[in-house]
């Protein structure tokens, strides 16, 4: 079984869905209300594991009522946990908005004990990381782990996959240690200066992002599909349906997660982005994060459907 392994964070998610978002000052009635495991790294490893990977989850939680529930959700569908627990502080939490008639989202993070992730948590997991088949992050945890990670996982052989979300500004030579950089269009933009609204933008967001040392480079592009560019090939991979949008929240996670488990089982590049849409199709159509991560007779039984 291919090994991925994940350093991220675990968040709960509390979201609420309403016809929109209140102002400052504001109090509004919701239509509903849903508590369930999050986090970018969290859902990725779950998203990886549903699809066949053998999924390691490398971060820091509380020894709190939310700290459970990561452990729970990861015993469930098969994650490795390689973490570290802490009494001095919390387990994190996330606040997300959803849109009743789209299904977009807005979310603010407060990540918790693992907003202290620093190369310690990366040291202890050193000879996991070197034995994996790929190595993934994000930018939820601080960003000197993740490029540590990077550098760790780039010296020992083993490919590598940046997720740079949420956006921010990149330390100098981060993107060259990256085999894969997958940013949706608000984070292309943000790295780049390059505004994407269509496949020729996201295709000059993608060139930048090379130039600027990623190995390849995939702009998601929601409900446009992905672009895939590295120095070879640049295809469009337009959006599948499978079925009416209820949340959109774990669409992105379920894209990362599923694209890696395709690579590391020896899949293209190109048809590990048409797997990654299937997966993020389906998760569309269910609520909340992690619980929307399709399985990998899902996504088999999605990708025979054409």
């Amino acid at each position: 079984m291919s090994s991925i392994v994940i350093l991220g964070i675990f968040v709960a998610d509390t979201a609420y869905r309403a016809k929109r978002i209140p102002l400052i000052g504001e109090t509004i009635l919701g239509e509903n209300f849903n508590l369930s495991p999050g986090g970018k790294g969290s859902n990725q490893a779950v998203a990886a594991a549903k699809a066949g990977a053998n999924a390691h989850m490398i971060t820091r939680l509380g020894t709190d009522t939310f700290a459970d529930m990561a452990l729970d959700i990861w015993q469930k569908t098969g994650v490795t946990p390689a973490i570290t627990q802490h009494e001095n502080s919390y387990t994190g939490a996330a606040c997300i908005f959803i849109e009743a008639e789209s299904g977009n989202n807005a979310i603010i993070v407060a990540p918790g004990v693992a907003g202290e992730i620093d190369n310690s948590d990366i040291d202890r997991n050193a000879d996991l990381i070197a034995n994996a088949d790929i190595f993934i992050t994000q930018l939820e945890q601080p960003l000197g782990a993740a490029m540590y990670g990077l550098e760790l996982a780039r010296e020992k052989g083993v490919r590598t996959l940046l997720n740079p979300a949420p956006a921010t500004d990149l330390p100098d030579g981060m993107l060259a240690l990256c085999d894969f950089v997958t940013p949706n269009e608000t984070e292309a933009e943000g790295l780049t200066g390059i505004k994407v609204t269509s496949v020729a933008s996201a295709t000059q967001a993608a060139q930048a992002l090379r130039a600027a040392g990623a190995g390849a480079a995939i702009i998601t592009l929601g409900e446009n599909g992905a672009l895939y560019h590295d120095a070879d090939t640049t295809i469009h991979m337009p959006a599948m349906s499978s079925g009416k949008v209820i949340e959109t929240t774990g669409a992105g996670d379920s894209f990362n997660g599923c694209f890696a488990a395709a690579l590391a089982e020896g899949m293209t590049p190109v048809d590990a982005v048409r797997f990654g849409c299937a997966a993020a199709s389906i998760s569309v159509t269910r609520a909340g994060a992690a619980n929307s991560m399709p399985s990998r007779a899902e996504i088999d039984a999605r990708l025979a459907q054409g």
